[in-house]
């Protein structure tokens, strides 16, 4: 009688087993992990001095600075509750992250004293819901990239031949663009559209060198939703291997900052209406890639903000300090063709490339003052080999061309980049 029971017990834990593997195999087919991540190596060949500009003839013979840095590692984790219901997550460590320490200061009454010991950031740059009810219909919300710009929709280092982000975009544009709000997307045909609403920038985080890069941003620990953006972009794919998008941003930038308390001022009625629009394509072939984009945007009221900003830094304001423009621009264009082909190779790739681009993060309304030495071109050529396709080695020498009464900037960069799902 015990050996039936036994007998019986084993055999429903087998088939117990059975299911229980079943399952667990189902859920981690619903789960998504993956990331990407980037190692760079640079030398630049001129001044770092912060009045390299102002005073050029003073640094013209400087040998120069090197630079080592993880300008991005990024984990992916996304789970597929089923019923159509999603969501993912996208956690950033810019610059290796943040560190700080604890140590007791001697020369202090031997007090112990908290200081930071390195720079960097570590974002949360994704964490949405969505619901999706037909191909066509998708429904978002929580924290967004807003794919406004060819950079935004495509930031990972295997969609760029350089060794860092595509230097015109990232310098006016957010990057990656990400902010609180919801998302309607869907695909027909060969056409992809999303549609967003966002918190609207903060025109006091505008600036001189990086347009509106920092107004997605925020030194609190929410975001101030004062006023609303909103954000559109269209990928047509009807062309073998060819992407054509449009893209864009609407919103009014000023008043969006804590505390609003410029109700009742002169101030009051001033709107800071921001706008953007872009351009960007992607062709990508068996052996020959080309990608390029341009950008355009407008602040209103930018010689008003400039004026209203520099009132508040006094007080220590956590505010961008210096002007922003009327407008700013970039325009560049890559292309790399892969030569180990012609050798006979199947799996390996190695692309010879170059990329030129031009951008000028300050473009002055007439009763601003001018800088001469924001708008410069670039020029870059290199390698990228991929040993895998989820693997890049990268290689360039790069050159910013500025007005003649500046010192021209040459470096020279290498990297490793990886890109990919894990469990896949």
């Amino acid at each position: 009688m015990k050996r039936k029971i036994l007998f019986w017990a084993l055999l429903a834990l087998c088939f117990c087993t059975k299911d229980l593997s079943a399952q667990v195999r189902a859920e981690a087919g619903r789960l998504t992990v993956g990331g990407y991540g980037e190692v760079a190596l640079t030398r630049n060949f001129f001044s770092d001095n912060v009045y390299r500009y102002s005073h050029p003839g003073n640094y013209k013979e400087d040998k120069g600075h090197g630079r080592f840095d993880i300008p991005h590692a990024v984990i992916y984790l996304g789970y597929d509750f089923g019923k159509g219901w999603s969501m993912q997550t996208e956690i950033e460590f810019e610059h290796t992250g943040t560190g700080t320490a604890v140590e007791k200061e001697y020369t202090e009454a031997g007090e112990w004293e908290s200081e930071i010991e390195k720079g960097g950031e570590v974002e949360l740059e994704q964490f949405w819901i969505q619901k999706s009810f037909a191909p066509a219909f998708n429904v978002r919300m929580g924290h967004l990239v807003v794919p406004v710009g060819g950079l935004n929709h495509a930031h990972e280092p295997l969609n760029f031949f350089t060794v860092y982000r595509p230097e015109g975009e990232y310098t006016i544009l957010p990057s990656t663009w990400h902010d609180t709000g919801i998302s309607l997307w869907g695909e027909a045909g060969s056409w992809r559209y999303e549609a967003l609403l966002v918190a609207g920038l903060d025109a006091f985080m505008f600036n001189r060198d990086n347009f509106v890069k920092y107004g997605a941003g925020s030194p609190y620990e929410f975001k101030v939703a004062n006023n609303y953006g909103f954000a559109a972009r269209i990928d047509n794919r009807s062309f073998r291997d060819l992407r054509l998008s449009l893209s864009g941003y609407a919103g009014n930038s000023m008043h969006n900052s804590y505390p609003n308390d410029m109700q009742g001022t002169r101030y009051a009625d001033i709107k800071g209406t921001t706008l953007i629009g872009a351009f960007d394509f992607a062709y990508t072939g068996a052996h020959f890639i080309a990608r390029g984009n341009a950008d355009y945007g407008y602040v209103g009221d930018a010689s008003t903000i400039s004026t209203v900003k520099r009132n508040l830094s006094s007080n220590n304001a956590p505010y961008k300090k210096t002007p922003v423009g009327r407008s700013a621009f970039a325009a560049g264009v890559e292309a790399g063709y892969d030569f180990l082909h012609l050798m006979g190779a199947k799996e390996d790739k190695l692309f010879l490339f170059g990329r030129y681009e031009y951008y000028n993060p300050y473009i002055p309304a007439a009763d601003q003052q001018a800088y001469t030495y924001t708008g410069r071109h670039r020029m870059a050529v290199g390698l990228n080999w991929f040993p895998l396709p989820q693997i890049a080695v990268k290689a360039e020498y790069s050159h910013r061309f500025l007005q003649s009464q500046y010192n021209n900037e040459p470096s020279v960069s290498i990297g490793v980049a990886y890109m990919g799902f894990f469990n896949k």
